[in-house]
């Protein structure tokens, strides 16, 4: 029985039972399976939110393509912002089959109405920041994604699987990128320490506010659909980051890092959670940049929507004709 089926009240709360049963069993929630519309709510909106971000994410390092040293870093870049296309497109599917419309969904984000991740509205002014974003920003994705690979919704779960595999090459890549210039030029050296100093805090925003101020986090803990608190991911990222930034050979802009053996983690400063809700809120470096290249996009495409569904419409027009006569 699925999700739009109309049921009596003894069959919802056995449908209900059922449905808790499964989450905590840790079994997958399927497409035809009840839920409630809280759940298909909350996975909408965080789904959504995770396949815009991924659309919009291809813009910063999207800028450097023409601009690449080498053909080498011209291909990894060209490679890694197709990529993102593909996980936005795996998401959006996925949000697809919780019944929502895919250009529904556009024109949330294009309204301000659904929002996208706050790290994407900062710009890249040099290509050490290529190599920072694949090493903090897909770090602290990774941190964020792979728990995602349990979620209690089958279909997310599994689109989360490839995501993974191919974020984790991108921080890989970024990381290399930066050990090659961290062993070359001062000048080189000096520009991965200043992009370093501007991406390290909005990383750690990327997870959001602390769980004391997050409304949904709990809510989607409890569903399963997420499996650790923001302040848990913020934790883990630091505790994998530090090791790393010693090897890489920078230094990270927090006098308060230190390690603490009684906890068995590294202590680290507040973010800054106010500046957090301000880039949210639509008022970042390049808020109004990102949307506005959407927007065009979105525009542009538009013929190629119409010719695929005029296309689709003539197909199945087609079918049902040789139907009718075979019939």
């Amino acid at each position: 029985m699925t999700g739009t089926t109309e049921v009596t009240e003894d069959d919802e709360a056995e449908l209900r039972a059922h449905f808790e049963a499964t989450v905590a069993a840790d079994r997958r929630v399927e497409p035809r399976d009840w839920m409630p519309d809280g759940y298909r709510a909350t996975l909408v909106r965080q789904i959504a939110q995770h396949a815009h971000s991924e659309i919009i994410g291809m813009q910063p390092e999207g800028d450097w393509i023409t601009r690449a040293p080498s053909l080498r870093r011209k291909a990894i870049l060209f490679a890694k912002v197709q990529d993102e296309a593909g996980h936005g497109l795996y998401l959006y599917g996925a949000a697809e089959t919780l019944g929502a419309d895919r250009d529904e969904l556009t024109r949330r984000l294009l309204s301000g109405r659904q929002k996208y991740s706050s790290i994407f509205n900062y710009p890249t002014l040099t290509f050490a920041d290529v190599g920072v974003i694949g090493w903090l920003v897909d770090g602290a994705a990774i941190c964020n994604q792979v728990p995602l690979c349990r979620s209690s919704y089958g279909p997310y779960a599994r689109a989360m699987v490839r995501v993974c595999k191919e974020e984790s090459f991108h921080q890989r890549q970024g990381y290399e990128l930066l050990w090659t210039m961290m062993r070359g030029t001062p000048a080189q050296r000096e520009l991965v320490r200043d992009a370093v100093d501007r991406w390290w805090w909005p990383s750690l925003m990327m997870f959001g506010p602390p769980d004391a101020a997050s409304p949904n986090s709990a809510r989607s803990m409890a569903w399963r659909i997420k499996r650790h608190s923001n302040d848990e991911l913020r934790q883990r990222f630091v505790d994998m980051t530090v090791p790393q930034a010693e090897r890489l050979g920078v230094t990270l802009p927090d006098p308060e890092l230190a390690w603490n053996e009684e906890r068995g983690h590294y202590d680290f400063g507040t973010p800054d959670f106010a500046e957090l809700a301000r880039v949210i809120g639509g008022d970042g470096p390049c808020n109004a940049e990102r949307l506005a290249r959407r927007t065009a996009a979105h525009e542009d495409g538009a013929w190629v929507r119409a010719a695929a569904s005029a296309h689709a419409a003539r197909r199945a027009a087609r079918e049902r004709a040789g139907a009718e006569v075979a019939g």
